[in-house]
């Protein structure tokens, strides 16, 4: 840490040994980190000073990086350029650096002239493999400082080093790695759509990362600090106020104790109601001089260079240093290493700066902008005078260096803060004199670049905005090529939130408004935005003539991304699409031009396609492939929220789903809802199917919600196959027969597809309620009503198989498609005739492409054909390998349909112990041992290394694989199976198990 404080150090022993633990294990080869959450002034600072304290008397190198509150401006990487800054500074990592050239940009010795996406993948790498040699020279204790000011950039590259850097759990064979990282935030401070929300939802999950939260100190410990702060008495009255107005806060209580008067005359006027008054009468028993250099000081921010200072403040050296060293000896500015000095608390800051006359608060901003523009034109001094400027309202000033700072942000891959600073600039422009704008640039040019930045920040109802703006901002007056670019970066983002029709309104008028000769780098552009728009809306001749000739061109001009833009168009107008072996070849050539062109869209779309195709042609293994590949670079490259990258992250939800890892699905969903924008809702849509066929209440609801704003094409399709299923479980044909119809209508709309590939789908799940309905009235003797029924099944079924035959883009189904198909079939042929084993047999087979839950729903429905046909034995076989698929997802609804039906169908044996009991994981075989101790999950976490919560899962797994109501009847039938040897005394029982009762998972 910078400095170290004379405070006593009371009441948080629990808390520092977790963190002296975390150290010591990271020294032995176990990196790990911690988040250390707490009010302002509550003791974060305090314990992680003390813990670094212990690091280095431990041998650890502590690097520590501040997060700084600049109001609206993002400093890019600033706590990372910190730390780095440090290491640059020591010579045991010299040749660490030097094999590391990524991060020099963060240094300020970079090149700058990398401005692609992809450099954001080089330099996060780089720091990781940087941090990672550091810590094999010596252990290192990280310390990220005040989380909640974090810029979006800084958040990303925690994140990947959390999650897929250095402070990974290493694999047997592997290095190790020293380290250790704590990070802190004021919880009090984040608001419920606090930017630090998203990220510490995602922390929590990960199993290297643990959360300690500081509470207010007990009144007990508060009482014990203020008295050991003074040496001389205090009476219990004075004590007890300042322990009643300190609320457990130990830095409230500090500044009550030292805004006491001098006499200690509890019959003194009452204390200041506010920490700002009592902080503020602090700083008024300073000398007017050590006044007025807190004052400038405050203006800086919350640290200030010593250099900057003294040359803001327009002391002489001597009168200065006497200044400072009165703020010091008070303890409201901290001296650092690096000639800085910081505000003991930000609070203390805060309420110096919020005291200033509005006059003195432009006047010294104003000095500031001034000083640092003298300083040359770093990223860092950009952002800062940007601020300085705005608050002295020298705008012309700020509109220079916010593009400045737009510039920085670009080259290092920060999108959002490029967003930010390209906006601000088009705030400032209209204000500033137009003989004081920069030369370069015009509103309409900014605007389409603020658009394109958003688009990156995955901000796409933004970007149409913006892009909209830039249309009316050129209005009649712009020049061809300029009006096809907005017109056709427009369309672009259209199609982006599913306004398909006015994306190709807007693609036709800017390919109508540039001509294709003399080849040109807009044109090619336009038309490969073009061709997308006419697929979209069904005119594939006009869409492949286009692609073909703008193909031409974008290799004449060598427009390596282009190119591949328009390959994967045209694969998707050939015979040799996505789902074939050749297609996919071709879908890989696109992929490696454009990241040899650098352009990371383009390349997410090569890989959405590359996975999509694999998942339609049924290769499940090969999807998940690319999508970690896809989602990898969007991670990376901070595309998180953007297009593609949700339909990706839908997508790896969707296999999960499929393959019934469904709790992985679930968790994934969990950390996704947290940090995806709420046009994202779709991609966790999958997890809503796990939470309906769980029979967990609410699934319905929370699917109805996505239907909720503006159309989205995705939110619509997972809307209506969770209604459908969820009206089709509870025993409503008409419920379901209404989703599927709402459902498919909204969808051809929104596609201007008359037949989406999700009505096979939809039929069969709508078609399960139908034939129940039916099958029920044939058996009552309502042979009229059964017709009916019989009817409406054959509507559906028809809606199934010309889907099937010729679906969104003209082609047949793939393996999951047919699948559905054939359970379509299976329930048509149900509704006129009652069950058939050979249909049903069609299904299963269908369905053992790689979905257990629609294998298994298909074998409960052959079972009871197999019934029917008085196949007993054949029966009972299908409804228990049915039963064990349910009970091993926890899927009650289903498991409750197959316990009647062998309650019914007698078809209940006594099966071996193999049979009795699903396989458990090796890690679930470890909690059960535990489980059997009588341990806690906390304990069980504690002994396992995994958090609380994730040990909970696998209990909750242990029981649903036992069928077991709880914890005593779970280790009661391990006993009994073999599974756990029981302790001396406890017989061992043999013999079936006792059925539990109805309900008992829930």
């Amino acid at each position: 840490m910078a400095q170290t404080s004379d405070t006593p150090f009371i009441g948080r022993d629990d808390e520092l040994a977790r963190l002296t633990g975390v150290l010591d294990r990271a020294r032995s080869g176990t990196p790990r980190a911690v988040v250390l959450s707490g009010d302002a002034g509550v003791g974060k600072t305090r314990v992680l000073t003390e813990a670094a304290a212990h690091a280095t008397r431990t041998g650890m190198t502590v690097l520590t990086g501040h997060c700084v509150d600049l109001g609206d401006v993002g400093l890019p990487y600033l706590p990372f350029t910190e730390i780095l800054g440090v290491l640059g500074g020591d010579e045991r990592f010299a040749a660490a650096l030097a094999a590391h050239p990524a991060v020099e940009r963060l240094l300020g010795s970079g090149s700058g002239t990398d401005t692609d996406t992809g450099s954001r993948l080089r330099l996060f790498e780089g720091v990781a493999g940087l941090l990672a040699d550091a810590a094999d020279i010596t252990p290192l204790l990280l310390v990220l400082e005040d989380l909640h000011w974090a810029d979006q950039s800084s958040r990303d590259l925690l994140r990947f080093l959390l999650s897929r850097g250095v402070l990974q759990n290493p694999t047997p064979g592997s290095p190790t790695h020293h380290l250790a990282l704590f990070a802190s935030y004021r919880s009090d401070d984040l608001h419920r759509r606090h930017p630090l929300r998203p990220l510490l939802a995602e922390l929590a999950r990960l199993p290297s990362v643990d959360r300690l939260e500081l509470r207010p100190m007990a009144d007990a410990e508060v009482a014990r600090l203020v008295r050991a702060l003074r040496t001389d008495a205090l009476s219990d009255t004075t004590v007890r106020r300042i322990v009643d107005r300190a609320e457990g806060n130990a830095f409230y209580a500090e500044e009550l104790l030292a805004a006491l008067p001098g006499d200690l005359d509890p019959a003194a006027p009452a204390m200041p109601s506010g920490l700002a008054d009592l902080l503020l009468i602090r700083i008024e028993q300073l000398s007017d001089t050590a006044q007025q250099v807190l004052r400038t000081a405050a203006v800086a921010g919350r640290r200030v260079e010593h250099d900057l200072l003294r040359d803001a403040v327009q002391l002489p050296e001597e009168e200065l240093e006497s200044a400072l060293r009165e703020a010091v000896g008070r303890q409201l500015l901290v001296p650092g290493d690096d000639a800085t000095y910081s505000f003991r608390h930000a609070l203390a800051r805060e309420a110096v700066y919020a005291d200033l006359l509005p006059g003195e608060r432009v006047r010294l901003h104003g000095a500031f902008a001034k000083l640092l523009a003298g300083r040359g034109h770093t990223a860092e001094s950009a952002a800062e005078r940007a601020h300085h400027s705005r608050e002295s309202h020298d705008l012309a000033d700020a509109l220079t260096a916010s593009l400045e700072a737009a510039d920085h942000a670009q080259r290092v891959g920060a999108p959002a803060e490029e967003l930010h600073h390209v906006e601000a600039a088009l705030e400032l422009w209209p204000a500033v004199d137009p003989g004081a704008r920069p030369r370069k640039g015009d509103p309409v040019t900014l605007t389409l670049r603020a658009s394109a930045a958003a688009a990156h920040a995955g901000e796409t109802h933004r970007a149409v905005s913006l892009t909209r703006a830039a249309l009316a901002r050129a209005g009649s007056d712009a020049d061809s090529e300029l009006a096809a670019r907005v017109r056709y970066t427009l369309a672009g983002n259209l199609m982006r939130v599913d306004s398909l029709k006015a994306a190709f309104t807007y693609s036709s008028e800017a390919l109508a408004m540039i001509p294709a000769e003399p080849p040109s780098h807009t044109w090619v552009w336009a038309a490969a935005t073009h061709v997308m728009a006419a697929r979209y809306m069904g005119h594939d001749e006009d869409a492949e003539r286009v692609a073909r000739q703008a193909l031409r061109t974008a290799e004449e001009l060598r427009l390596a991304d282009a190119q591949a833009d328009l390959i994967i168009s045209l694969v998707g107008l050939e015979d040799h699409n996505r789902r074939t072996a050749e297609g996919r070849e071709r879908l890989r050539e696109a992929r490696d031009l454009a990241r040899r062109a650098g352009n990371v869209s383009v390349e997410m779309r090569a890989l959405f396609n590359l996975a999509i195709g694999a998942y339609e042609s049924g290769a499940l293994d090969e999807c998940l492939t690319w999508l970690a590949e896809g989602l990898e670079r969007a991670n990376r490259s901070g595309l998180v929220s953007s297009p593609y990258a949700l339909e990706l992250r839908y997508l790896q939800s969707l296999i999960l789903y499929t393959l019934g890892r469904w709790d992985e699905c679930a968790r994934a969903a969990a950390v996704d809802a947290e940090r995806l924008p709420p046009a994202g809702g779709f991609a966790v849509g999958p997890a809503l199917y796990v939470a309906l066929a769980r029979g967990e209440e609410g699934a319905a609801e929370r699917a109805r919600a996505l239907l909720d704003g503006p159309f989205d094409w995705m939110a619509t399709l997972v809307a209506g196959i969770v209604l459908t299923d969820a009206a089709a479980l509870r025993g409503d044909p008409e419920g379901a027969v209404a989703s599927v119809r709402a459902t498919l209508a909204s969808l051809s709309d929104g596609s201007g597809s008359e037949r989406p590939d999700i009505g096979v789908r939809l039929a069969a799940l709508a078609l399960s309620a139908v034939a129940d309905a039916a099958v029920e009235l044939r058996l009552t003797g309502d042979e009229a009503g059964a017709r009916r029924w019989a009817d409406l099944a054959t509507e559906l079924v028809e809606v199934a198989r010309s889907t099937a035959a010729k679906g969104e883009d003209g082609s047949r189904q793939g393996p999951e498609g047919l699948a559905w198909l054939a359970r379509a079939e299976a329930e048509w042929v149900r509704a006129h005739s009652g069950p058939e084993v050979a249909a049903w047999e069609q299904a299963v087979a269908a369905f053992d492409y790689g979905d257990p839950y629609e294998l298994a729903r298909c074998e409960r429905r052959l079972a009871e054909a197999l019934l029917v046909a008085d196949r007993r034995e054949e029966a009972a076989e299908r409804a228990r390998a049915a039963r064990d698929t349910a009970v091993r997802l926890g899927a009650v609804p289903l498991r409750e349909e197959l316990d009647t039906l062998i309650r019914r169908g007698r078809l209940a044996d006594s099966p071996s112990a193999a049979d009795r009991v699903p396989a458990l994981t090796a890690r679930e075989s470890d909690v059960l041992r535990l489980l059997a101790r009588g341990r806690t999950n906390r304990q069980i976490g504690e002994e396992l290394f995994i958090t609380g919560k994730t040990a909970s899962v696998h209990v909750s797994n242990i029981l649903a694989k036992l069928g077991a109501s709880g914890r005593t009847e779970a280790v009661a039938i391990a006993y009994r199976e073999g599974l756990v040897e029981p302790p001396p005394g406890v017989p061992r029982t043999t013999g079936p198990r006792a059925r539990p009762g109805p309900g008992h998972l829930r």
